[in-house]
């Protein structure tokens, strides 16, 4: 175990500091919810895990590595975020660093740590959305990121042929070639298609969340399918002032933490998984100290109220899905 994660006793205490915030509940949020839906698991250093619908657990904070810059800097970054304690890593295709993270997993597996110990998401490229295409490309994906299996594997954007190369995840799930399949910035219709017309259903469903673009309906849509949601941008990538803001300030100093802190508190004790990633080791210690508070019902109403029906990448605007299906390996998304 690493020294910086948090002991089974740890985490007993904060599942039980979850039950005990104010009884009153927000109209609509579930201020209990992280209490509920988690689990301390010892291949996590005790970070509450949530279970996916196919058994397996899934921590409930990841490191993201989207931006992280050449593989050398990829490389210095995710062996930082393994020092702070972080265990579940989510990579993709299309960023073009998997062998980065790769490289660092790899030096980390030699040195003693399990496998079991990791948890590693990877995203299919919408240029590899075919049944055979999507097979090959995972197998790639693995070998760039020095492992024999990944835990997740997602379909990264809901363009091109989306079902056939779903259908292609089922035949690596069934030969067991990775533990959970699901997609990614699909809506609640498009997802509702996926489960009626797939063998299995979609584990978790990534999507943008942050106190400005809640998705409060989607999770609740997503808790009926039992699918798993996963929040990626939660800090909004710092966008509109959102650090700022006077009503997480408030809530921040009323509990010693700061607005990031606060921010991702709020998404995780919803019960979401929740991917955060940063350049600097003390925002990564930052980001990672979140599991010895919890938000009151009032704190959890109030941050609810910031919600909009703003997102910051609309999968419904033509504009955004010819960028996608136009977009290259490592190109950042034009937001």
């Amino acid at each position: 175990m690493h020294e910086s994660g948090m002991s089974l006793k740890k985490v007993a205490e904060f599942v039980e500091l979850c039950k005990l915030g104010d009884s009153s509940k927000a109209d609509s949020v579930d201020s209990n919810a992280l209490a509920k839906r988690t689990e301390s698991n010892p291949l996590f250093n005790g970070i509450p895990s949530v279970k996916l619908n196919n058994g397996i657990f899934m921590p409930i904070l990841s490191f993201g590595t989207l931006k992280l810059g050449s593989q050398k800097e990829t490389q210095q970054y995710v062996e930082q975020a393994l020092e702070v304690g972080f265990q579940l890593f989510d990579t993709a295709q299309s960023y073009g660093n998997e062998e980065g993270v790769g490289y660092t997993l790899k030096n980390t597996l030699n040195r003693g740590l399990k496998r079991e110990e990791l948890f590693i998401t990877a995203k299919l490229f919408k240029a590899n959305a075919s049944k055979e295409k999507a097979q090959k490309s995972y197998e790639e994906s693995c070998k760039k990121l020095g492992i024999d299996y990944a835990d997740l594997f997602l379909i990264h954007q809901p363009v091109n042929d989306t079902y056939a190369a779903y259908r292609g995840m089922i035949k690596l799930y069934n030969a067991k070639k990775v533990r959970a399949i699901g997609v990614s910035n699909f809506d609640n219709a498009r997802l509702m298609d996926f489960v009626q017309n797939q063998a299995i259903k979609p584990a978790v469903n990534q999507v943008e969340c942050h106190p400005y673009f809640q998705q409060i309906e989607a999770q609740k849509f997503m808790q009926e399918l039992d699918v798993q949601m996963e929040a990626w941008s939660p800090l909004k990538q710092a966008r509109d002032n959102i650090l700022q803001d006077k009503t997480l300030l408030n809530i921040g100093k009323k509990h010693n933490k700061s607005v990031a802190q606060v921010i991702l508190r709020y998404i995780v004790q919803r019960g979401i998984v929740t991917i955060v990633a940063s350049k600097k080791i003390a925002h990564m210690r930052e980001n990672f100290g979140i599991f010895d508070f919890t938000l009151s019902a009032q704190d959890m109403a109030k941050i609810a109220k910031l919600d909009t029906p703003t997102k910051m990448l609309d999968h419904n605007n033509p504009a955004t899905i010819k960028w996608l299906n136009e977009r290259e390996i490592g190109q950042s998304l034009k937001r």
